[in-house]
């Protein structure tokens, strides 16, 4: 089979290769890895790539998230996203505009497939940290997700920390689904049906989104996409919620993964600082969703986390607080991948599965 061929093979192996583990309370989708049997241990295609990343961290500068001045920033910044593909086998038409926000213009990428509107929507947020990442990042994984949806995504250029710290980034983005909502028409969206989604900090960004909504009473989120979300900034132990090596299993190359758990862990002193700047609290529920002392009366939805991810029991415990909440939840772990695995959409059979998935919630719930 050529190259292209075997990649399509692995991505419906991660659909047929999936099973429901029962967690403390939590069905889990389980997305073993697509190939091998072996449990413990990263995907083949990971294992290449961290050895990879390794071999270059190892022989470049540190990344610090502690230090201050441009060219840190421009190094962490360079650092973040990964080259990826288009995965599509159809025409998405992409067009750039520019709205008017709150504090100033905020630039939209509209990916639309060529169907009869109005569509669903879906409102897209990028990782990096609040303070890098980028819309060019995710242009490929929301191309698919328009796609395998039949909606209409907007990828939301928001503003980043440290020039723009918490919550400029945040009203940029809920100003974004404001936009949508009220300009539907314009764009061929069906108002009734919009969602939200994000990676990481877009996650988190779309969590919040969700969680204003409700607050403002304005009802414009029925589903919410949270990619291996941020939820508690500082890691805070909840009833739900304690950070533990000891829930990862790890099997092979321990070192390897342990590393790659703890790399991200490390880092989130940093980027507290950087996108908090001391100026709010990390236990704001708009900071920290899974500290909101209410999370009832928010939408469907679908979480998403890595295996090898330091996020993923915060996440896990987001989508235990929100089911016993009344929340419809669903939760998807993918085995044998770590932090960031969407970036890899075209290289990782996961990352476009994972776009399967968000368009199977969306359709499903529209359907009703």
């Amino acid at each position: 089979m050529s190259t292209s061929e075997v990649y399509k093979k692995l991505v419906s192996l991660t659909e047929e290769r999936a099973v429901v583990e029962h967690h403390e309370g939590l069905d889990i989708v389980i997305k073993r890895v697509p190939d091998s049997d072996v449990e413990g241990d990263l995907d083949p295609r990971v294992l290449t790539v961290a050895l990879e990343m390794a071999e270059r961290m190892a022989s470049g500068p540190k990344m610090d998230f502690s230090l201050e001045g441009p060219e840190n920033l421009a190094r962490l910044r360079a650092m973040m996203g990964w080259p990826n593909v288009d995965v599509t086998v159809t025409a998405i038409e992409t067009t750039h505009i520019t709205i008017a926000g709150t504090n100033g213009e905020i630039p939209l990428r509209i990916y639309s497939p060529h169907t009869s509107g109005p569509l669903p929507a879906i409102v897209f947020f990028h990782g990096g940290g609040f303070i890098g990442g980028s819309v060019d990042c995710v242009e490929n994984p929301c191309k698919s997700l328009a796609e395998k949806a039949g909606a209409v995504v907007i990828n939301v250029d928001y503003r980043l920390a440290p020039e723009n710290p918490f919550p400029a980034g945040l009203i940029d983005c809920f100003d974004a689904v404001k936009w949508v909502y009220d300009n539907a028409a314009e764009i061929q969206v069906n108002p009734q049906q919009m969602g939200v989604a994000g990676d990481s900090a877009g996650g988190n960004l779309a969590a919040v989104c969700s969680i204003m909504d409700r607050d403002q009473g304005t009802g414009m989120i029925k589903y919410q996409a949270l990619l291996y979300p941020t939820v508690n900034m500082d890691a805070i132990p909840t009833e739900d919620f304690k950070w533990e090596l000891e829930a990862y299993n790890v099997k092979h190359h321990h070192e390897l993964i342990h590393g790659m758990i703890h790399a991200l862990g490390a880092s989130s002193g940093g980027l507290e600082q950087i996108y908090l700047q001391g100026k709010t609290a990390v236990t704001e529920p708009y900071v920290s969703p899974l500290l909101a002392e209410d999370v009832s009366g928010l939408p469907a939805t679908l979480v998403i986390e890595a295996e090898y991810d330091y996020l993923r029991l915060e996440g896990e415990a987001y989508a235990r607080r929100l089911i016993r909440a009344g929340v419809p939840t669903k939760m998807i772990r993918y085995n044998g991948v770590d932090h960031a695995f969407m970036d890899k959409i075209g290289l990782y059979p996961q990352a476009e599965d994972c776009m399967n998935e968000i368009a199977k919630g969306l359709k499903a719930l529209f359907a009703e």
